[in-house]
């Protein structure tokens, strides 16, 4: 008998040219791209026929009524499974996901290796003072090198707030550099904590310790304004707070007046509330913060790997073979049921 076909719906935003590929090869598959212009309901008429949607795990990127919600979900009856573009799944409510019997999927460890580079890439900028060498290079007169001496990472102590696919490999990178690598992890014991190349400690003693703050979990209800004004006034006189995770996790208001007030040396930010940033946001205005645009997994090949997961995920499900990266894996029975029934 011959299999259904299974349709995919995706929006024409940038994607790495293997993720079409590799379904458009795939007998039984239909791809649909569509256009984010066409608006809402045009869009989610498209989405009520689709077995698969494909979407981008940035908040920014995605028109909140193409988010997926229970309202959306209602919509979609015929929807197995929603998969993310990156580790993050910011735009899809996996609990409605859950509830309505749809799988969520992202791509987490395809772009890890970028990103742990790019944090690397943070904290030398900050630690060497990078930006405000460049600053000074085309505005200034008058000053000599000592007026920007830096510090090595050698010998200092970097600490890692989740130890997951990213941060295991800034542990790696980091313990070349010669650092101390800590890390607080809640859902990892000890031994794996040490496996993955850290010593486990809690937030309280790593906000005290770490030379260099270096924040690697996922936005959840847990760590929603996790880095608030309490937790930069217990971290260490002098110390670095850098972040490639997800904005909102820190508050930006609190951390402006942290470093303005010179209880932090320094910021490498890649990640914020509203990407990318106003002009006139405060952090953009100090010269000890390296600022960038949520880059930190956009190299040609952390996108190539995400696209190519991606898309060996969805046709790995439509084979009914269970998927590597599910969020939500209980509901992972009832899409066999779904898949058998249609």
């Amino acid at each position: 008998m011959n299999q259904p076909s299974r349709k995919v719906v995706r929006f024409d935003q940038w994607i790495d040219r293997s993720f079409d590929r590799i379904l458009s090869e795939a007998p039984g598959v239909s791809l649909d791209v569509a256009r984010i212009a066409d608006g809402a309901v045009a869009n989610r008429a498209r989405l009520a026929a689709a077995d698969v949607y494909q979407i981008s795990s940035v908040r920014d990127e995605v028109p909140a009524a193409l988010q997926v919600s229970a309202e959306l979900l209602a919509q979609c009856p015929q929807l197995l499974c929603v998969s993310t573009t990156g580790a993050g799944y910011d735009t899809v409510d996996v609990q409605a996901c859950s509830h309505a019997g749809v799988l969520v999927v992202n791509q987490a460890g395809a772009n890890a290796n970028s990103v742990a580079e790019h944090a690397l890439c943070l904290m030398l900028a900050v630690s060497r003072r990078i930006g405000e060498c460049a600053w000074r290079m085309r505005h200034d007169t008058g000053y000599a090198r000592e007026d920007l001496m830096g510090h090595e990472l050698r010998g200092k102590t970097l600490g890692i707030v989740g130890l997951g696919h990213i941060g295991r490999l800034t542990a790696r990178m980091a313990a070349a550099f010669g650092m101390r690598v800590m890390a607080c992890d809640p859902y990892l014991d000890a031994a794996e904590i040490s496996a993955r190349g850290a010593e486990k400690v809690g937030l309280a003693e790593l906000l005290a310790v770490a030379d260099i703050l270096s924040v690697h979990c996922p936005l959840t209800a847990e760590t929603r304004g996790l880095f608030d004004a309490s937790a930069y006034a217990s971290m260490k006189p002098g110390a670095i707070f850098i972040s490639t995770a997800r904005g909102g996790i820190h508050d930006e208001n609190a951390l402006q007046a942290a470093l303005a007030s010179g209880h932090l040396a320094g910021a490498g930010l890649d990640v914020w509330e509203t990407e990318p940033p106003a002009h006139s946001h405060p952090l953009l205005a100090l010269h000890n913060v390296i600022p960038s645009y949520h880059i930190a997994g956009v190299t040609h090949e952390a996108r190539r790997n995400v696209a190519t997961m991606a898309a060996e995920q969805i046709l790995c499900l439509m084979a009914g073979q269970r998927p590597a990266r599910m969020i939500n894996p209980e509901v992972w029975p009832r899409v066999l049921e779904r898949l058998d029934r249609s």
